[in-house]
């Protein structure tokens, strides 16, 4: 009748449920591919543009660094006998590097090749969890997929980003070091030097890919990620002291026996290449053998009864961030016992090359204990980056949806963000002490002086006030600007980047000084000032404060 109108069933046929579907049948498992990867650049068109920045910029200015501060053959001499110690093995790279005059590029890709890889395999594993798990967590994937889009096609889309970004950073790379005209640096090297870069970035974007299938939860699959890089790191430091064999189980390894600048081997890169298909190949078979939203792994059956402790807001904010924060703190550990085992082979190193010797004590402190403190300042760069991801937690809960129920009982939200502030200082805090007592412990083993590890400990915990500032900061623009607390993240990357690069570009002191580390006296170094500390803790309070109020001011944001 011309009054009735029968709606038609939803499934295959319903046009309005699944969109048009593409000529020729229905849609394949990559249906869509190419839609997706223009949504995740459109997403992440300032993210990765500041990883690629970021990197390209530090790498030119360390090699700058390294050609004015080693600028004879006789200098740069010296610090390859001290780099052919084990423990100065470890930290850099093969004892290949350090034959044949030790050239600035091959002191360039032995110091900064292993370093950088592990930022580069941290890019890809944060863009394709971004891209991949992340999106089943909240929801949005489902949502997406009830469309014409392939089942593989947000994986697909998610790694191609990241191994895009991977190989559009080797072409930065290698286009400014071959522009950088450096004595010991040729355009061959340069190349191969930024397509070993890229060959990591593809590696581990598929490595992650393969781990998002894992785990029914983000921070699992970023935090399985990254022990495969630190695993491919420390497989690397074991087959360059001992038996050759462990680097060639890893990644880093086989681009640091490429050997640029030295002699410029490209083979290895294949293996690359075959780990990159390998783990794409079984990302994509992995992903067929669960659901949606779900992992390979299941999660574990929580207990029949909660706990007392997580009826507590600090409780609670303790269980959700114990993982992430307890790997800050070992990665803290680990970093500072690498520092802490070269220390007498720096002071050596130092004290020969007499112009460096006689500008580092100026200032009346022995070489040591300006090591140290410089030391102490990279090491507190992570509690700065542990404290701002312990509080975005706090805009993750939100956003999610499980802010709210919590909320909606007796809690209040003063008592629920307090709760979440204070877990996040007390483990920035542990941070701290983490690094200072590997430094300490390392330090005291190298030179012989058992004084040194509760020196150093003591002298981390100086940096507490100004990791307190951050926090306070991070808290402020959660109460205030809540879609803006990602910027918090400035804050670490800012101080990393005055710390290594402060010195080699002449930054004016205004600008250091925006860097809470600016304003921590550098103990051992120097004499002990409270002043400054008593100041950044009481900046913290009245930020922390103004955080509370804003979040006790505004609405809850829903998903």
């Amino acid at each position: 009748m011309s009054g009735t109108t029968t709606a038609p069933a939803a499934g295959a046929n319903d046009s309005r449920a699944t969109g048009p579907a593409p000529a020729g049948g229905p849609a394949g498992p990559f249906a869509g591919t190419g839609t997706m990867v223009r949504f995740a650049l459109r997403r992440d068109r300032v993210r990765l543009p500041v990883w690629l920045g970021m990197l390209t910029l530090t790498t030119a200015a360390s090699v700058g660094s390294l050609q004015s501060t080693y600028p004879e053959p006789a200098d740069r001499a010296t610090v390859a006998e001290t780099f052919r110690s084990p423990a100065g093995i470890a930290m850099s790279g093969p004892e290949r590097y350090l034959d044949e005059g030790y050239s600035l590029g091959a002191m360039t890709a032995h110091q900064l090749l292993g370093f950088f890889a592990l930022a580069i395999g941290l890019m890809a594993v944060l863009t394709v969890v971004r891209h991949t798990r992340v999106e089943e967590e909240t929801g949005r994937a489902e949502l997406v997929r009830s469309g014409v889009l392939g089942r593989h096609a947000q994986l697909a889309a998610a790694m191609l980003v990241a191994g895009g970004a991977g190989v559009l950073l080797g072409a930065l790379l290698a286009g400014t070091l071959a522009s950088m005209g450096a004595d010991g640096i040729s355009a061959g090297g340069a190349a191969l030097y930024g397509a070993a870069s890229a060959a990591l970035g593809l590696a581990f974007a598929g490595v992650a890919g393969a781990a998002a299938q894992v785990t029914p939860f983000s921070r699992g699959a970023t935090g399985l990620g990254c022990a495969v890089l630190g695993a491919a790191y420390a497989l690397r430091a074991v087959g360059d002291v001992g038996p050759s064999a462990f680097s060639w189980l890893s990644p880093i390894g086989w681009a640091q026996r490429a050997y640029p600048f030295l002699d410029d081997r490209w083979w290895p890169l294949l293996l690359h290449l075959g780990l990159a298909a390998a783990t794409a190949v079984a990302a994509f078979w992995l992903s067929t053998r669960r659901d949606l939203g779900a992992g390979l792994r299941p999660a574990r059956p929580g207990r029949p009864e909660a706990v007392a402790r997580l009826a507590t807001p600090f409780g609670l904010a303790f269980r959700l961030g114990r993982g992430l924060t307890l790997g800050f703190a070992a990665g803290a550990l680990l970093f500072g016992v690498m520092l802490g085992s070269v220390l007498a082979d720096a002071e050596q190193m130092l004290e020969e090359i007499e112009e460096m010797a006689a500008e580092l004590a100026l200032g009346g402190a022995s070489i040591s204990d300006i090591f140290t403190s410089i030391c102490l300042t990279i090491l507190a760069v992570a509690a700065l980056a542990a404290v701002v991801a312990a509080l975005t937690r706090a805009r993750a809960e939100e956003t999610g949806g499980r802010a709210e129920p919590l909320l909606a009982t007796a809690l209040s939200r003063t008592a629920w963000i307090g709760g979440q502030l204070a877990f996040a200082l007390a483990g920035a805090t542990l941070v701290l002490l983490a690094a200072g007592l590997g430094l300490g412990a390392a330090g005291a083993a190298s030179v012989g002086d058992a004084a040194l590890l509760p020196e150093v400990a003591l002298a981390s915990l100086a940096y507490a006030p100004a990791v307190w500032f951050t926090g306070g900061l991070t808290l402020a623009l959660y109460g205030w600007l809540p879609r803006a607390t990602a910027a918090a993240w400035a804050i670490p990357g800012y101080a990393m980047g005055v710390v290594f690069l402060g010195e080699v570009v002449d930054l004016p002191r205004a600008l250091r000084e925006l860097s809470p580390l600016a304003h921590v006296p550098s103990v051992p170094a120097e004499s002990f000032d409270a002043v400054p500390l008593l100041v950044l803790t009481a900046l913290a309070a009245g930020l922390s404060w103004l955080g509370v109020l804003g979040l006790r001011r505004r609405d809850l944001e829903l998903p």
